[in-house]
This record gives C-alpha cells, sequence and structure tokens, in this order.
C-alpha cells in the first residue's frame, strides 16, 4: 500500500518534496508520506546504496566495453531508431529520447543537437543510469519496478540532476522479461506529464511488439483483439504459436486479452484457450484476411499475421510445391529487358576479372537477388557469398563489421578477436548493400581496401591479402551524392565498373512472365491469374515492386483450396484488393507522385500504423520510414 500525502501536501507536492530533502538531509532517513508511493521507494533504495543528496555527480561513467555492447545489442538498437526518430521530433532540441538495456547501461540516443550538453549530463552511449549509480531517475527506476516512470525534477535524488525531469517506459521480451527501456528526457518541470508518460509508453509498445515478431520466426503468429479496428495497432494482442498448436509465447496486451498471466498460457494448447483448433485459426485466414471466433472470454478478431508454407494437418493444393530448378544462365531474371539482359550476361564474365558491378534500383527491385545469382553463376559459386546492409548497421560499428579487430583492440572486445566480412568473403563474392548511405568517414578505408586488395583488422597487426569479387547495390543517385559530397568521387569511379539498372517493377513491360516465374518459384508451377487479376495488376503502380509482388503471389497460392489452379481477387487479402480498386487520377503524374498518393492512402487506411502498411506496400518498415522523410523533404 502506497503511503497517503499529508493533505496540505496534496495541492503543492513540490512543498512536500523539499520538506522530504531537508528531513532527509537532518536525520539521515526517508520521512514516510511526503513522497509519491514509488518515489518514495526508490529513494530507499537509493539511501540503502549509500548515496547522498549532495553527492558528487560523475558525468563519464561509461561501461568498459562499449563495442561489444553496442554490438550484442545491435538488433535492438535496429528496431528502436524508429521510434526514437518520430519522439526527437516532437520533443525538438529541448531534450534528448534515450535507449538503455536491462542494466540501464546507455545504448543510443536522439535528439538535442548540441552534443556537449548530452557528454556534460552523462546522457551517452556507454553511461549507466541504473538506481544504484545515479539515485532515483526514471530510466533506472521503471527498470526495478518493471513499469513506465515518471519523475519531475526534484523528485530526483541526487540534487545535481534536479533541473532534469524524466520519463521511461519498460520494453519486455517475448517471454515477459524487461530487456531495455526507452526514455524521454527535457531540461525543466513536466507541464502535462501523463501526456507525455503515455507518448513514450506507446513508443515502447510498439518496439516491443516488434522484438516479439523478431524472435518469433518459422511459427504462426496471430494477432488478436476484441474491437476489429485495434488490429495492426499497438494494442492487439500477439500469440506465437507451434506447428503443433501450442502457445510459445505471447505479449502483454494478449495477457490482458485473455484474463490470465503468461506463466498460465505458455505450452497450452492454442485450442484450450481460444476455443477452437488451429485449423479453424488457419481457415479464418484462409477465407478472409481477418476473420472471428467465440471465445472463452467473448469474441475476438482475429488476423494471422505469419505462418509457414506447409503446416501438419493443413490440406495443401493438388499442385506440385518444390521449387524449380536453378536455370543455366541469367536470363530469366531479365524477362524482356534487352539491356538488362545483356548486363546480367557480361555479370559473372566481370567478376572473374575483377571488374565490379554496381546494382542501382529502388527498393524490392530484387538488388541482392540479382547480386547473389551473378555469383552462383560465376566461376566463383562454390566459395562465399557474403551481403552486408550498409544502411542496417549502427555507424559505430559498421567497420568493425567489415574489417574485423584483433583480440585486445579496444576494452571488451571479444576474446580471439572478430573476422570482418571481408575476410569472411576471401576468395567468393563480397555484396556491399545500400553502398550510398555508406559513412563518408569509412568511404576512404573502403577505398584503400579495394586499390590495395588487403585488409588489417582494427587493433594492428598483420595485413591479410584478399581475393574478392565485389558487388555492391543502392537506390540512391549515386552521381548526384557524389556532386552533394555525400560520396567520395574517386570511390564512385572504382565500384561503378559494371552498372546495372533494375528496372521498377511498374516501368516492365513483361509482367506476365514475371509472374509465371514467381508463381513457378514458389512450386506453383502452372497456376495462373483470372482475366480481372491479370488486369488489375497491370494498372498497378507496384510501390514494393517485385518484392511485393512475389508476397502477393505467395500469400495468394497459400489460399487456393485443393485442386484450383487459378488465383482470382477471393485469393487476395483484403488491404491489397482495396489497394488495387482505388481510383486513380487521370491526370498524368509523375511515378514519384503515384508512389507518394499511394503511400499517403495506405497509411491512412491503417490510421497511420507503420507495420500494417509497410506490409501493404510489400516493403519494410525501414524502406517506408525512408520513404516518409523524402515526402517531408
Amino acid at each position: 500500500m502506497q503511503p497517503k500525502l499529508h493533505p496540505t501536501l496534496v495541492d503543492d507536492p513540490q512543498q512536500g518534496i523539499r520538506i522530504a530533502r531537508n528531513r532527509l538531509l537532518e536525520c539521515g532517513e526517508v520521512p514516510a508520506g511526503l513522497l509519491r508511493g514509488e518515489i518514495e521507494a526508490s529513494w530507499r533504495r537509493s539511501v540503502g546504496a549509500g548515496l547522498s543528496l549532495l553527492g558528487p555527480f560523475d558525468a563519464d561513467t561509461r561501461v568498459a566495453g562499449l563495442h561489444e555492447l553496442l554490438e550484442t545489442h545491435q538488433d535492438l538498437i535496429q528496431l528502436s531508431a524508429p521510434e526514437m526518430e518520430q519522439l526527437s521530433r516532437q520533443i525538438g532540441d529541448s531534450g534528448v529520447v534515450v535507449l538503455a538495456n536491462a542494466d540501464a547501461t546507455i545504448l543510443s540516443t536522439e535528439g538535442c543537437r548540441e552534443k556537449s550538453l548530452r557528454e556534460r549530463f552523462g546522457l551517452v552511449p556507454g553511461a549507466c543510469w541504473s538506481e544504484q549509480a545515479r539515485g532515483t531517475n526514471a530510466l533506472g527506476t521503471a527498470i526495478v519496478d518493471a513499469r513506465p516512470t515518471l519523475v519531475n525534477c526534484s523528485e530526483h535524488f541526487l540534487d545535481s540532476v534536479t533541473h532534469f525531469s524524466c520519463i521511461s517506459a519498460p520494453i519486455c521480451s517475448a517471454d515477459g522479461r524487461v530487456v531495455a527501456v526507452l526514455d524521454m528526457t527535457r531540461e525543466g518541470q513536466l507541464i502535462q506529464p501523463q501526456d507525455s508518460l503515455g507518448i513514450v509508453q506507446l513508443a515502447a509498445q510498439s518496439i516491443e511488439n516488434r522484438l516479439f515478431v523478431s524472435a518469433c520466426q518459422d511459427v504462426l503468429l496471430l494477432s488478436f483483439h476484441t474491437r476489429r479496428q485495434y488490429l495492426g495497432s499497438v494494442w492487439h494482442g500477439l500469440l506465437a504459436i507451434s506447428l503443433d498448436g501450442r502457445i510459445q509465447a505471447l505479449n502483454e496486451q494478449a495477457c490482458q486479452l485473455l484474463g490470465a498471466s503468461r506463466r498460465r498460457l505458455v505450452g497450452r494448447a492454442v485450442e484450450e484457450v481460444l476455443g477452437e483448433p488451429l485449423e479453424t485459426l488457419l481457415s479464418l485466414r484462409l477465407r478472409d484476411g481477418v476473420g472471428s471466433l467465440q471465445s472463452r472470454t467473448g469474441e475476438l478478431f482475429c488476423e494471422m499475421l505469419q505462418f509457414p508454407r506447409a503446416l501438419p494437418g493443413l490440406r495443401q493444393p493438388a499442385f506440385n510445391r518444390t521449387p524449380a530448378a536453378r536455370p543455366a544462365d541469367l536470363s530469366h531474371l531479365a524477362g524482356d529487358d534487352a539491356r538488362l539482359a545483356r548486363a546480367l550476361r557480361i555479370g559473372p564474365k566481370a567478376l572473374m576479372a575483377d571488374v565490379p558491378i554496381l546494382l542501382n534500383g529502388e527498393t524490392g527491385t530484387g538488388k541482392e537477388v540479382i547480386a547473389r545469382a551473378l555469383h552462383d553463376h560465376s566461376a566463383r559459386a562454390a566459395k562465399p557469398f557474403v551481403a552486408v546492409n550498409c544502411a542496417a548497421i549502427p555507424e559505430g560499428l559498421i567497420e568493425s563489421e567489415l574489417f574485423g579487430y584483433r583480440e585486445g583492440a579496444f576494452t571488451g572486445s571479444r576474446k580471439g578477436g572478430m573476422v570482418g566480412r571481408f575476410q569472411q568473403a576471401n576468395g567468393g563474392t563480397l555484396f556491399l548493400d545500400e553502398i550510398g548511405d555508406m559513412p563518408v568517414a569509412l568511404q576512404a578505408r573502403l577505398l584503400r581496401v579495394l586499390q590495395e586488395r588487403c585488409v588489417a583488422p582494427l587493433g594492428g597487426g598483420e595485413e591479410i591479402s584478399l581475393d574478392i569479387a565485389l558487388i555492391c547495390a543502392t537506390h540512391h543517385d549515386l552521381k548526384q551524392r557524389v556532386r552533394d559530397g555525400e560520396f567520395r568521387e574517386d570511390l564512385f569511379y572504382r565500384l561503378n565498373g559494371v552498372g546495372v539498372r533494375l528496372p521498377a517493377l511498374r516501368e516492365r513491360t513483361d509482367l506476365d512472365t514475371l509472374t509465371a516465374q514467381l508463381l513457378s518459384g514458389l512450386g506453383a508451377a502452372g497456376v495462373t491469374l483470372d482475366n480481372e487479376v491479370e488486369e488489375l495488376f497491370s494498372g498497378y503502380a507496384w510501390p514494393g515492386n517485385i518484392r511485393q509482388l512475389e508476397m502477393v503471389l505467395r500469400t495468394a497460392v497459400a489460399l487456393l483450396e485443393p485442386g484450383e489452379r487459378c488465383i482470382g481477387t477471393d485469393h487476395l487479402s483484403d488491404d491489397f484488393l482495396d489497394d488495387l480498386l482505388a481510383p486513380r487520377s487521370s491526370a498524368a503524374g509523375s511515378l514519384k507522385e503515384n508512389e507518394q498518393l499511394q503511400i499517403r492512402e495506405v497509411l491512412a487506411r491503417h490510421q497511420g500504423n507503420i507495420s500494417a502498411a509497410a506490409a501493404t506496400l510489400g516493403i519494410s518498415r525501414a524502406t517506408l520510414y525512408r520513404k516518409l522523410k523524402q515526402l517531408e523533404g
């Protein structure tokens, strides 16, 4: 039970805090009833940790092994980036958005352009903000209490940080453990703290759901809620179900909706929990994108977000699902595009002649597919193919990721060091995707490695000779980036040996041929589209390009009944069908404008939900965020 505040202090909590601080200084004990319950408990823990209200503030408390720390939490950092960027836009330069791990050690920050301010107050990666180190603060206290926490100015324990206010929300893993915390810190008193607390909590739940989906691969993933419009939002429940129909994991919203704890639900058969067998849940997906069922807790609207191709007990279409064998040449990838076909014919020869290949095309046009096919059809096919997405690796890690490091190269480095991607690809092919997003400072070192054909891991030591074929890819206009000073001109000409432009799907005239190839690759050779779907497909802009088309076809194949060999509108999801049937402006507009219009339409239909919109568009969340930034620009 929380202690009650003295009646005279309810209307002036600051007076109660001042009295509490004075009494603590006088007698060395935290008085009861003058502070909010969670703050009083945290102050007591701070005293127990040997801290003093007037104790010195050491801004430089970075933990050892920062590089390894960031490497260990790389997925978490990447999955949290969109929410952190959005929060930083909301608070502007008046505050800092912080992501920390379960030990309250900061992993990344956003906002507050004045770097010296962040450093002066210890809000930098590697700094520890646990209660034991810093006393009461929202970041550390949220981890101890495992719940959203608000600490307004003088509620902090240390006097030296009472000019800040901070709000934190814990982020839990699929098994319910606190694995991180999201924090928003700003100078001064919070005027509407509950509103800010809700915003941070919402962002933390979004990250939590993304972590859940990332951790639950190769299982059935069911989204559900008592209200249909909540599907696709951060408030929906998520169930990870094994192929034998048992619940493997569920998020906190699912526990609340089902009225039971995670401990009681994990491991139970989904039929016991929802009142319907696994086949019924799958049939909901097969009939419609969203279905409903009467569970023991009432009506639930459900959507199957993820399901493997082959499920035990589920009837499969009669046609052969064995993927087609790899063709002897690459012409099938070019379709009727003569220019692309020529580039693909000379690609394997270029690789063996030590001529680099630069692929340029929009997201989803199949750059990695082309790169891997070029490798597979070259004389290096039996050697490694190593792919690196330069845009997906945090800037602080990309150098060690590419070049590796020696043992002892920096505090916290792995025992035995780490082999970099260049060395991993030795003898084979290195594919650098999104090369246009590589930091300028690192481009000089990449150029030197490519020119000298040897690499020295971080920490020095003997240089290692390299024998690699190089394929790079980008969605940027690298010539424009060179003119803008964002890409080195000498590196551009070193990479642009054979340039291959991959056309956007809307620019191709061989949609029927490409569709047949993709269906064959899905093990559905002989399946066709009916006339209505063909016409709808041909008039669609395909913002997600080939990746989107493949996902649409994969879903449609899964929805075919046994014996069916023709895909109609009944086999398309409602969201995608809405896109196809949406009226198009008859006025001639640029392809870019059409894409922007469609993105806005899909976002509006999903009430701004990024994950749902990206799934509908057939692109990744990171790509959608990038396109949204371009819209804002």
